[in-house]
């Protein structure tokens, strides 16, 4: 019964998109993976990570049979103080020296109506894969200034770092820690289509 309550809910929203179908490459200098984590027990850091490729394969027509897929230099995170860059990039958060790169690859897509999505997937950080799924907000598509397809996309998702082993923390005088356990991560995604003349080449 829920099966096919989520398979005719995806039905009711497959016509809007089907223009979109077709393989995309992410832009990273019209993207962004944010992040942000509350410090201190009184104020939120923010930062993002710099270099990083993904490819989506949309299909418009039945949107669940889409999938995404992203790689991250995890030393390329940047929260704007270079001695704190060189902490959370080293041996006691994410070890970049030994784990280079972070991944997210998506399991499923399910439809929630007025362009938005859930998707399930799953992250791995430091050789530790686990489950995490994101909210997702469909921005548009459209053709750029250079003729190029373009397609949009705005996700959040919150997960505790100390289940991929992220567990440094210290103690503050006034009760509590110093970093939450507790992360916000914000995608902005703009990706172009790989029209079928240029995959062939």
């Amino acid at each position: 019964m829920l099966r096919n309550r989520v398979r005719n809910t995806l039905l009711r929203h497959a016509g809007p998109y089907e223009g979109v179908t077709g393989v995309y490459t992410v832009d990273p200098v019209h993207s962004t993976l944010g992040f942000a984590v509350r410090h201190a027990m009184v104020s939120q850091v923010r930062g993002a990570f710099g270099a990083f490729e993904g490819l989506l394969r949309l299909d418009g027509a039945r949107p669940e049979r889409s999938e995404a897929y992203v790689s991250v230099q995890t030393q390329s995170l940047n929260t704007g103080v270079p001695n704190r860059d060189a902490h959370l990039t080293g041996a006691e958060f994410f070890d970049a020296g030994t784990f280079p790169l972070m991944t997210y690859r998506s399991t499923g897509v399910v439809a929630r109506g007025d362009d938005a999505f859930h998707l399930v997937g799953s992250l791995r950080i430091k050789d530790i894969e686990l489950p995490l799924d994101m909210e997702i907000a469909f921005g548009g598509a459209g053709r750029d200034s250079h003729g190029r397809h373009r397609v949009g996309f705005e996700g959040r998702a919150t997960l505790r770092r100390s289940d991929w082993g992220l567990t440094w923390n210290a103690p503050l005088a006034t009760g509590g820690v110093l970093i939450s356990d507790r992360v916000t991560l914000t995608l902005d995604i703009s990706a172009v289509r790989q029209e079928r003349t240029a995959a062939a080449a």
